[in-house]
């Protein structure tokens, strides 16, 4: 492995430890290095906190060897005052030479201006290492920014017979078709995503909570569809356990292209990522509208012969894992 791929891959390696809590900020990684050894790094802080190349200058106990030092980031370094001052100017006032960057950074803020400001100041800057991974990593910030809408999580569980709900219910719960691990992770899944979002119907049937109880993190901002306001605060959502937004007409308009609408409120919201876990009417209009990036779909070992078929859509397989008696695919849409 090359040098530079070597120490990129590290930043990345640390950066994921921001997972769910830099929001809107992205969660990047910075290494330094001095003489082939590491000697500070550092991950995005939990937003309002410091940017990761504050905390691995900072982590620096030599601030003489950052004369002669290399730093590594995955994304390029601000230059704009938001909730810290910018980082280029931390970095050209440590006299560090050289920075090598794994991808530019799209915010209207920054795109390139970080580069050139390093730049004028003498810095030896090097852009693109391990570009497509670096931008992987980055998909949720770079998606809002490009896009101008959040990173899409589609995710359902469906039995062997790919229903995703039984015809009648007796009560107003979840109808189980994943074991508890597979529960656990999806409460995983929630402390990595800004948001979390369901239609009317799943409220009126499930009763969902939408929090994190069998993991440990934040919880997601709940989002529901609600568009005439029918929805009592007796539903869990409206518990004091997270923040909710509820969509209505007030909103958005429903008359056609409705999750492009939501996802343009979203946008204004200022929200990146999002979980969209709504029955089969729900997934199939961000499918059908071409809006979403992933889709997360557990199959149970159960089967309802009849009843709500699960949404159908054409995305690449890009992982199968099993969790005891539940498999998972993960699917991107390309």
């Amino acid at each position: 492995m090359k040098i530079h791929e070597k120490y990129i891959t590290r930043c990345i390696e640390i950066a994921k430890n921001g997972l769910g809590t830099t929001a809107p900020n992205p969660m990047v990684g910075c290494v330094i290095v001095f003489n082939n050894d590491i000697i500070g790094e550092g991950f995005t802080s939990p937003y309002g906190g410091n940017h990761a190349e504050v905390n691995a200058i900072e982590a620096v106990k030599d601030k003489s060897l950052l004369k002669e030092a290399t730093l590594y980031v995955t994304l390029e370094p601000c230059s704009h005052f938001g909730k810290t001052p910018p980082c280029s100017d931390l970095i050209i006032k440590h006299q560090i030479p050289n920075v090598v960057i794994g991808t530019t950074d799209t915010f209207s803020q920054v795109a390139g201006k970080g580069i050139e400001k390093l730049k004028t100041s003498g810095c030896n800057v090097t852009v693109g290492v391990l570009e497509n991974e670096c931008k992987e990593h980055h998909k949720r910030f770079l998606t809002f920014h490009n896009k101008k809408r959040p990173y899409i999580i589609l995710k359902w569980a469906e039995t062997q017979d790919e229903f995703i709900a039984p015809e009648t219910r007796n009560e107003q719960k979840p109808v189980w078709i994943t074991n508890e691990q597979s529960r656990q992770l999806v409460h995983k899944w929630r402390t990595e995503e800004q948001a979390i979002f369901v239609g009317t119907k799943t409220i009126l049937e499930d009763n969902p909570s939408l929090t994190v109880r069998d993991w440990t993190g934040k919880n997601p901002i709940r989002v529901v569809l609600d568009r005439t306001n029918r929805l009592s605060k007796d539903f869990q959502v409206f518990n004091e356990e997270a923040k909710t937004l509820v969509i209505s007409e007030n909103e958005i308009n429903f008359s056609k292209n409705i999750a492009a609408h939501f996802c343009s409120y979203l946008h204004k919201k200022n929200i990146q990522s999002i979980i969209i876990e709504g029955g089969r009417q729900t997934l199939q209009t961000f499918i059908d509208e071409n809006l979403w990036d992933e889709a997360r779909v557990f199959t149970g070992k159960s089967t309802f012969n009849q009843g709500v078929k699960a949404p159908v859509f054409k995305g690449k397989q890009i992982q199968e894992s099993s969790i005891l008696d539940d498999i998972l695919k993960i699917y991107s849409n390309q």
